[in-house]
C-alpha cells in the first residue's frame, strides 16, 4: 500500500474503490481492522498528541478526508487520488453491505439518530442487516454492557459516530472486546444519513467547499475551524525546512 507522510502522520493514497478492496480484505481475514478517515484539522492536533500520532499511524487504514489533506499531498509533491470522507465510505460500505450480507452496527449520535439513520439505510438497501444501534450518549459505567450487547449480535462492521478524535480512542480502547472486522469513525455521519442535517449541494462538494458550507450553518465551529489555516502553514514550514536540509545535504556532498 503506498502511503505518504503529513507532518509526521500516515495518509495512505487510496481512492473509493482501494478503500473499498481493503474493507473487502479485512472482513475475509476474519479479524479486527481499524479504518481512520482523517482530515487537516486531526493531523494538527496530532502535532501536540503523541497519543493521538501514534495511533493514526498504527491503524490499518488511513483514507484523506478533506481538502486540506487533497491539498498538502499535492503541495508535497505526493497526490493522492480522490477524497474518501467518513460518510461517503459508510455509504458505499453500506451498498457492498445490502449485496454481500454483512452484518452491521451504528454506534453514536443523539438519541433515537442511529436508529433514524439505519431506518433511512433499510429503505435505500432493502437487503441490508444492521443488527442494532445505540446513541452515543452513554456512560463509562455502562460500557460494560453495551459491548456485551454488541458481542451478542456479532456484526461484520461498526460504525462509531462519537466525534474525532473520542471515536478513534473509543476504537482503539475496545479493539479486543469487539467482535467485528472492521471498526470505522465517522463523525456527524448519522446526523446526514438520518436527514437530520443537510449535507452539502454536490457542486460545493465538487469544489471542496463542504467546510464553507458547515461554518455558514455552524457559525460556532469557527474556532475548530481555525486549525485548517495553522494546518497549512505548518505544511509550507515542514517542506521548506526538508528542501533546506537536503540542499544542506548536497552541498555538503560536492569537492
Amino acid at each position: 500500500m503506498a502511503l505518504l507522510k503529513i507532518l509526521g502522520v500516515r495518509v495512505d493514497k487510496v481512492d473509493m474503490m482501494d478503500s473499498l478492496c481493503f474493507v473487502d480484505s479485512f472482513i475475509q481475514a476474519g479479524r479486527f481492522h481499524h479504518i481512520i478517515t482523517l482530515n487537516a484539522e486531526i493531523i494538527y492536533r496530532a502535532q501536540s498528541d503523541d497519543s493521538l500520532k501514534e495511533l493514526i499511524n498504527s491503524a490499518d487504514l488511513v483514507t484523506p478526508d478533506g481538502s486540506g489533506i487533497v491539498w498538502a499531498a499535492r503541495y508535497l509533491g505526493e497526490p493522492v487520488p480522490e477524497r474518501v470522507t467518513g460518510i461517503d465510505l459508510m455509504l458505499e460500505i453500506c451498498k457492498q453491505a445490502h449485496h454481500n450480507g454483512w452484518k452491521i452496527f451504528l454506534l453514536g449520535g443523539a438519541p433515537d439518530v442511529a436508529a433514524e439513520a439505519a431506518e433511512k439505510l433499510r429503505e435505500e438497501y432493502p437487503n441490508i442487516n444492521i443488527v442494532g444501534t445505540h446513541h452515543g450518549y452513554f456512560q463509562e459505567s455502562e460500557e460494560k454492557d453495551l459491548l456485551v450487547h454488541i458481542d451478542s449480535l456479532k456484526p461484520d462492521i461498526i460504525f462509531v459516530a462519537l466525534g474525532a478524535p473520542r471515536q478513534e480512542f473509543w476504537i482503539r480502547r475496545y479493539r479486543d472486546s469487539l467482535p467485528v472486522k472492521v471498526a470505522v469513525g465517522v463523525g456527524g455521519s448519522f446526523d446526514v444519513v438520518s436527514g437530520r442535517v443537510r449535507r452539502a449541494p454536490l457542486w460545493i462538494q465538487k469544489l471542496k467547499l463542504e467546510w464553507l458550507a458547515r461554518l455558514i450553518k455552524e457559525p460556532w465551529r469557527a474556532k475548530r475551524m481555525l486549525a485548517l489555516p495553522k494546518f497549512v502553514l505548518q505544511v509550507i514550514k515542514s517542506k521548506s525546512a526538508q528542501e533546506a536540509q537536503q540542499k544542506k545535504s548536497k552541498q555538503k556532498r560536492l569537492p
